[in-house]
């Protein structure tokens, strides 16, 4: 008897998420867009698609608290870029986080709906 036999395999990965729960990850991610029209949308659509899909679909769990988080994230940002409106740098501030926002808004979707777990860098994770 070989010493390999008795070794149990490790268990499989878990695979790629469903066509579900691509597609729910994918409007967590887009939802935060719904900001450009409705104040602190960014932060309420991201949190309305976890509260609701978080205790069914796994990838959307991790995935909606990681739009949440990151729009948490921002909107402290232009809070704190709306204050330096005072002395003039907030002007240019408040813009560079509106296109970084914009930018890893559609990388996450994108990466969402082809099954890939993304993490926003310079994320607070306020809600683990």
């Amino acid at each position: 008897m070989s010493e390999f036999e008795n070794v149990t395999a490790p268990p499989p990965p878990s695979g790629s998420p469903s066509a579900e729960e691509k597609q729910w990850a994918l409007f967590a991610h887009l939802s935060s867009l719904v900001g450009v029209i409705i104040p602190f949308g960014s932060v309420l659509g991201p949190l309305v698609i976890w509260l609701i899909k978080k205790d069914t679909l796994p990838f959307v769990d991790d995935q909606g608290k990681e739009a949440l988080n990151f729009n948490i994230t921002v909107a402290i940002a232009f809070v704190i870029s709306a204050i330096l409106m005072l002395v003039v740098i907030g002007l240019f501030l408040m813009v560079l986080v509106g296109i970084a926002w914009l930018v890893l808004t559609i990388i996450a979707t994108i990466k969402a709906s082809n099954g890939e777990a993304y993490r926003y860098p310079f994320t607070l994770r306020l809600i683990k």
